[in-house]
């Protein structure tokens, strides 16, 4: 990684521009257990946080539909299938 980009990473983390979005549908145990576990730790930090269904997006559907669910930190894939609460938090800064 470019001394550049951790910068502007860095910077971005300090003004408290972060966004967890979650990537799920409807009927998921795995989506409703990740829901879980985002709603607690970005409560806790005061993190915004998304929902996306992917069976309302077809290009959400063609990404990860045989991830689901993904968890997205500030646009990237950060996790799929089980959402660890404390590695989320510490991504957070937690």
């Amino acid at each position: 990684m470019s001394a550049l980009w951790r910068k502007k990473k860095a910077a971005a983390v300090a003004a408290g521009d972060r966004l967890v979005t979650l990537i799920g549908k409807p009927g998921c145990h795995l989506c409703d257990d990740a829901q879980k576990v985002v709603d607690e730790v970005c409560g806790e930090l005061g993190v915004p946080w998304e929902k996306r269904d992917i069976s309302v997006d077809a290009e959400l559907h063609r990404e990860y539909w045989e991830q689901i669910p993904v968890v997205l930190v500030d646009g990237e894939q950060f996790t799929f299938w089980k959402v660890d609460a404390g590695r989320l938090r510490r991504e957070l800064g937690g």
